[in-house]
């Protein structure tokens, strides 16, 4: 019998990893309301307890270093006055979707929420915004999410389903349906993040088997949250499609979107989490180019 080869001295070449996408960030356009009134004197969502004590002047704070990580990354900030009585007013997404230059108000669904709907609708016809006035109960950004030329909605919880056929049909834009079943995740905007016009970060379980397969769908290359980052609100983020403002309590989501070529910048804002929202809660992006 002739020898046997030898393989042991056999190198194999390494797999170098591909390298992440160059990420560019795009100036954007914001509203936000100070949290002048905010307090948890109701239970609107799981995450409210009238029980724990609000310490507004630190919730100022925090708020104010949200502005202030915004204006130092070149976007602009328009104010929208708080009105008394309306403690959760800070959370801003919540006061429409804007598309186009384009408004569909909101409807809350909770009572104490609804005079906000209002002075929301003020403020985007003083910026020159035509405001649609809804049918159906819609809670804006918080349900609403713009992925490049598509809508994702979330339903379950606040937002009707309708919601989404009217959304679609005042802003002139697809609309596609997602469910929630995790009331923890009660919006939207808690368990899924635009990071790009093509790109999302999201917590599987919150959705229903098919919702999720649809984002699967939609985006292979989504960036998923463990749950302990998504309960601290880290898909509660905003992103510029470089830059990523999140809770600094997020850290595997920072570590995951900064291995994917984007730039986390961690925000506190764990009082304004007494009442269930953070990052984007406080934040309304107003698109006002008109899309192709």
């Amino acid at each position: 019998m002739g020898a046997r080869p030898d393989h042991g001295s056999v190198t194999f070449p390494v797999q170098q990893a591909a390298p992440a996408p160059e990420r560019t960030a795009r100036t954007r356009h914001f509203v936000m309301c100070p949290p002048t009134h905010f307090d948890v004197v109701s239970v609107l969502n799981p995450w409210m307890d009238p029980a724990v004590p609000v310490d507004r002047d630190r919730a100022m704070s925090q708020w104010s270093g949200l502005v202030a990580a915004y204006q130092s990354l070149g976007h602009r900030v328009d104010l929208l006055a708080p009105g008394p009585g309306l403690p959760d007013m800070v959370f801003a997404a919540n006061g429409a979707l804007v598309v186009g230059g384009r408004a569909l108000g909101a409807a809350f669904l909770h009572p104490e929420r609804r005079p906000e709907a209002a002075l929301h609708r003020e403020l985007l016809a003083e910026l020159g915004i035509a405001v649609h006035e809804p049918v159906h109960t819609n809670e804006g950004e918080g349900d609403f999410a713009v992925v490049g030329d598509l809508v994702l909605a979330g339903t379950g919880f606040r937002t009707d389903r309708a919601a989404h056929a009217e959304a679609q049909e005042v802003l002139g834009v697809p609309v596609v349906s997602l469910q929630l079943v995790d009331p923890r995740f009660y919006h939207l905007d808690t368990c899924l993040a635009v990071l790009d016009d093509t790109t999302v970060a999201w917590f599987p379980a919150a959705f229903s088997a098919s919702s999720q397969q649809v984002v699967r769908t939609l985006f292979p290359g989504a960036v998923e949250a463990t749950e302990a980052d998504a309960l601290a609100f880290g898909l509660n983020a905003v992103s510029d499609g470089r830059h990523v403002l999140l809770p600094v309590a997020a850290t595997t989501l920072a570590a995951d979107l900064r291995a994917a070529g984007f730039e986390p910048v961690g925000i506190e804002l764990d009082e304004l989490v007494k009442a269930g929202g953070s990052v984007k809660c406080c934040t309304l992006e107003l698109r006002q180019e008109e899309r192709a």
